[in-house]
């Protein structure tokens, strides 16, 4: 009676481990693509609705409320927002930094100048938690967007203006963000 041996040659296990390899090549970027993307979308949708409650304390008081940057649960801006304007008031974006809120006359980043008291600016830094050398211009609006090509245009920040986007990612060209 013959024996018949078990297991792989030496072979077979290079050419899945090789197989392998070329997948995880094919695949990690995308996921970690389709991560940044899911963690910019979220912190542009908390933006949006920190916009809105701000817009909605301005509606009922005739100016926005006092704050210059980043805020915490004990903050004046936070007492004035939260569970009333805004159920939840997120502090931090989705990269883990304090979302910046600037108004009324605190409202002067980006290029911004002489703010109204109901002029606010709510603004992440994004993924690498820094400022971006940005400058908006009334006059050119389209040059705050940009496209999302590579992982470090996730460090770029995600600004609104008085509710409206002034820095953000546009959609890819035949394709949707």
């Amino acid at each position: 009676m013959a024996r018949t041996k078990r297991g792989f040659t030496l072979i077979e296990l290079l050419i899945v481990v090789a197989i392998i390899g070329l997948l995880a090549a094919l695949f990690i970027p995308n996921a970690l693509t389709a991560i940044q993307k899911s963690k910019q979308k979220t912190t542009m949708k908390n933006i949006f609705n920190i916009s809105t409650a701000i817009a909605d304390y301005i509606t009922d008081h005739g100016r926005a409320p006092t704050q210059d940057g980043t805020y915490d649960g004990s903050s004046t801006f936070y007492d004035s927002i939260s569970t009333f304007y805004i159920k939840v008031l997120p502090l931090t974006d989705e990269w883990g930094t304090g979302i910046r809120v600037w108004c009324g006359s605190a409202a002067t980043q980006y290029g911004i100048s002489s703010p109204l008291q109901e002029d606010y600016i709510v603004s992440s830094y994004g993924r690498d938690r820094a400022q971006e050398d940005f400058t908006f211009d009334f006059n050119a609006p389209e040059d705050g967007l940009y496209e999302v090509l590579s992982l470090s245009d996730f460090d770029k920040d995600l600004v609104a203006y008085n509710g409206n986007w002034i820095r953000y990612p546009r959609a890819a060209l035949g394709g949707s963000s």
